[in-house]
């Protein structure tokens, strides 16, 4: 039976140090960091997100304020809303909480983001930079699992690794951190033909599809490790895209949800915030 990563005591080291920084601002009688999150509509993942977005924050003395806009609401309507939030100067990092409606145009919305706010690193010009290697901000889930793997020192040069999606959010930045660290990265998604083969072959296994228990212990080589990012609400729980109670009996490492890639997602969101302040600041 297969090891759990458990992304709650991993975070707690991150934590340690936000805690001290906010408190020797206090101290000396400076800002502190503050974050705004935008949501709009219901989607349970998001609304599961901003809730530990805002208990980790508060827990550590960051600042949170919550954003929430109709389903139904337009364009303009939550570009507003960003402007207000890039003019505030009490506000370091701005989250949008995707994906967002439908009818929505994600790219119209996300370029307003302030670049020295965009803490998740959704802009063009952040991503520009990610990949150019001259980041402001490490988008916070990919640098989570980046983060998890250091942590358990499972050294990824070399190493075949799988990443399952080709979002923006997750799949393209986390393969780009992966080559990075000089791993050999291949990117699937719902058009790869052999799926499983290919999943197969892969020493770690990086699952970001947003289909709750779609990876069981066929998709998996014996002993690979499995880092799950899905958070999906299935029949009234939080749910990762890897079916747990199977994989877990092939895999050597995986990463359980809730209490894995996300709950050190949270806590590096809140640093971003930090650093934010910091730069703002010089």
């Amino acid at each position: 039976m297969g090891q759990i990563i458990n992304g709650k005591e991993i975070a707690l080291k991150v934590k340690e140090e936000i805690k001290t920084f906010v408190e020797q601002r206090k101290n000396n009688g400076l800002k502190i960091p503050k974050i705004a999150s935008i949501l709009v509509g219901n989607d349970g993942g998001s609304i599961y997100y901003m809730g530990s977005q805002e208990k980790v924050a508060t827990s550590l003395g960051v600042g949170f304020l919550k954003v929430v806009l109709e389903e139904n609401s337009s364009n303009e309507e939550v570009i507003k809303e960003i402007h207000k939030l890039n003019n505030d100067e009490d506000v370091q990092g701005i989250i949008l909480q995707l994906p967002l409606p439908k009818h929505l145009d994600e790219k119209k919305i996300v370029k307003e983001i302030d670049i020295h706010k965009d803490i998740d690193c959704l802009t063009f010009e952040s991503q520009g930079r990610l990949y150019m290697g001259e980041a402001n901000f490490l988008p916070c889930t990919p640098n989570s699992v980046v983060t998890l793997l250091k942590s358990i020192n499972i050294d990824m040069e070399g190493k075949e690794v799988v990443v399952l999606g080709r979002s923006n959010i997750v799949g393209k930045p986390v393969a780009q951190l992966l080559l990075n660290e000089n791993a050999t990265v291949t990117i699937c998604h719902s058009r790869t033909k052999n799926l499983k083969e290919v999943c197969k072959k892969a020493d770690i296994l990086v699952v970001a599809i947003g289909r709750p228990k779609f990876i069981t212990d066929e998709y998996v080589k014996e002993d690979a490790i499995v880092i799950d990012v899905g958070t999906s609400s299935f029949e009234g729980k939080i749910t990762g895209d890897v079916d747990f109670d199977k994989v877990i009996n092939k895999a050597s490492l995986l990463t359980p949800v809730p209490g894995g890639v996300g709950a050190l997602t949270t806590t590096l969101l809140i640093k971003n915030s930090c650093e934010a302040l910091k730069d703002y600041e010089d």
